[in-house]
């Protein structure tokens, strides 16, 4: 039997190793893929520190990577659409039965030489986006994205705040910025956080610990606050400072996840305001992947500067390491098989 490298984690004892195990065969309606390149999120990090747990997952070890691009290696009994060589990226995750998994938490992604796809869960790459761009929208790039026009239903010239800019806070500015939103202010401790939250078109910066915070939003949205405010942070603390810059009937997006309890300090003024608190978690693929590839292959978007570094498979654990560690400051570090 054909074997190969996957960077496996196993559950209960959180230990990630980098190990030879089969390959895998398609099966009817299934796809093998080639991996190019694979992304590092944080919530892989959250995995192997114990902070996320799978709940759906088979057994007690998985192969992590839900942001994953490659070429098609071969096909299952009744897949048609798709041939060998095809570039494509694969879906974060997959419907089965109306329950919704996720790749590399529920089963096997992409840390791999080689992955298994649903073929409806794959959508083609243009030949102009590097595999290593490709490979980190379907997370990095389309969560923020659905929370943005999905779920806050961002309107053009409506004030927002970004909280954390970090591997999907970055992208949530930029795509604030296409979609017209105005102003956009990014929230991070971090000074280069906030340089690549300007950089990233940002009009306003601010320390989270800086005592004028309030007043600066106020005064950069004419004293209403921000319509709509997306933490990416997933820390209590951030909730309840952009809660607290909230305008009547703004809404507070959850993206960043977290264990830790909700709270609402002043339950009257925020009913009174008529506000919101939005969950979200990642985005409808089939129809935001081929958006973002379309506005990335027709120049609107470009994420090359989200490619901090490119490391082989055989080092994952040392791109989980400085990810946590935020060893120069990554946005994004790729696994290359």
């Amino acid at each position: 039997m054909d074997r190969m490298l996957a960077a496996r984690l196993h559950v209960p004892s959180r230990t990630l190793r980098v190990e030879e195990v089969p390959r895998p065969q398609p099966g009817p309606g299934e796809v093998l893929v080639k991996v190019e390149a694979a992304g590092v999120c944080l919530s892989d990090v959250h995995l192997i520190d114990g902070t996320l747990s799978p709940l759906l997952l088979r057994g007690d070890t998985v192969t992590l990577g839900h942001e994953v691009a490659g070429t098609i290696a071969g096909t299952g009994a009744g897949v048609t659409r798709w041939t060998t060589g095809e570039r494509v990226v694969l879906h974060a995750g997959e419907t089965r039965d109306g329950v919704t998994y996720t790749r590399g938490v529920d089963y096997d992604g992409g840390w791999a030489e080689y992955a298994l796809s649903s073929a409806d869960a794959l959508t083609p790459l243009p030949g102009t986006i590097p595999f290593e761009q490709g490979a980190i929208i379907p997370d990095a790039v389309s969560t923020p994205w659905g929370a943005i026009t999905a779920t806050g239903a961002v309107r053009p010239a409506e004030a927002v705040g970004v909280w954390g800019v970090g591997g999907l806070g970055v992208h949530a500015v930029q795509l604030l910025r296409a979609v017209g939103a105005y102003p956009v202010v990014a929230v991070d401790p971090s000074p280069v956080a906030r340089e690549r939250a300007l950089a990233a078109g940002a009009d306003l910066a601010l320390d989270a610990a800086d005592p004028e915070l309030r007043a600066r939003i106020r005064t950069a949205t004419g004293g209403a606050g921000v319509a709509a405010a997306f933490d990416f942070a997933g820390v209590p603390a951030v909730r309840e400072q952009a809660l607290s810059v909230l305008a009547p009937q703004g809404r507070l997006v959850l993206v960043g996840l977290t264990d830790k309890p909700l709270t609402v300090g002043d339950g009257t003024r925020f009913s009174y305001l008529q506000q919101r608190i939005l969950g979200h978690y990642g985005s409808d693929m089939p129809v935001a992947l081929p958006q973002l590839l379309r506005l990335v292959q027709g120049g609107r978007l470009d994420f090359s500067a989200s490619v901090s570094g490119v490391l082989p498979l055989a080092e994952a654990a040392r791109a989980v390491e400085m990810l946590e560690k935020k060893e120069g400051d990554p946005v994004r570090l790729i696994l290359r098989p």
